[in-house]
């Protein structure tokens, strides 16, 4: 039995390796669920977290690198794209619904609710836990391995569609055939931006930012509702009868979060800042 997996490994050395990773990964997930406790998962949801950061550790070890190879240390440079990333996630999302605002009418207004200000912020160390899970799973080893064996595109094709099949392929979302199609749009764009994020930065930090305050930004800075759970509300949603005004908000939404994306590809590495620095 030894002898055909070596026969395996020496023969499909590429394959082995995805499936090893994906058995890890499995595992990681898995062993997580085990160990969390609802009062452990309250107050500390960061198991799945820690272990995938092992695996990940593991992984790159054998390919004789480190988690560098996604700037996982705690250098300033990488360091300080963690909140920026939040910021730029955070904006992206006021403005990409902005946008949607002009074309629908729709407008923004400030909570008349007491805001709960502990749970909006609190909001971010809980949500800051699934985001890094799914950077991970889709932007990180398994990510920058398929470029090593492929290239960048079939790479961001691949884990595009991954990361759309994850957040679709649920018994609510499929019930909702709206959903279905802004889902199976929205998600593939925000696998381009958290994508290019990180190899232009060259580290994991700045799309978990993005993703982050991009998921913060939709529960706790505007939302559709007065609970005073937000900062901002919309005080009336705009629902489509038609597909046309619908597909429209669609292209306007992730146009926005295009643009971004080209910003980020254009000057994500920030070296004209460091040259601007070197100029003065």
């Amino acid at each position: 039995m030894l002898n055909i997996m070596k026969t395996i490994l020496s023969k499909y050395p590429t394959v082995s390796r995805f499936i090893l990773t994906i058995l890890l990964f499995g595992a990681a997930l898995f062993f997580s669920g085990l160990i969390d406790t609802p009062f452990l998962k309250r107050y500390f949801p960061f198991t799945s977290v820690i272990l995938l950061i092992i695996v990940s550790w593991l992984l790159f070890k054998t390919d004789k690198k480190s988690l560098s190879d996604i700037g996982l240390n705690l250098s300033f440079r990488n360091l300080s794209f963690l909140p920026l990333g939040i910021l730029i996630g955070a904006i992206a999302f006021m403005l990409a619904k902005y946008c949607r605002g002009l074309y629908t009418g729709e407008s923004f207004e400030l909570t008349t609710s007491e805001i709960n200000y502990d749970t909006i912020m609190y909001g971010l160390y809980t949500i800051l836990p699934t985001v890094a899970v799914e950077e991970f799973l889709f932007r990180g080893y398994a990510f920058k391995k398929t470029i090593e064996k492929s290239n960048v595109i079939i790479a961001n094709i691949v884990f595009g569609l991954l990361f759309m099949l994850v957040h679709v392929l649920d018994r609510n979302i499929l019930q909702n055939t709206g959903m279905v199609v802004f889902l199976v749009i929205c998600i593939p764009i925000g696998h381009l931006l958290f994508a290019t994020a990180l190899l232009k930065s060259k580290t994991l930090y700045f799309p978990i930012g993005i993703h982050l305050g991009n998921n913060w930004a939709t529960r706790h800075l505007l939302t559709n509702y007065d609970n005073g759970e937000s900062i901002f509300y919309i005080p009336e949603i705009v629902t489509f009868e038609t597909w046309t005004p619908f597909i429209i908000v669609i292209i306007i939404f992730n146009g926005v979060f295009l643009f971004v994306t080209y910003l980020i590809w254009k000057w994500g590495d920030f070296s004209w800042l460091k040259k601007s620095k070197k100029q003065t």
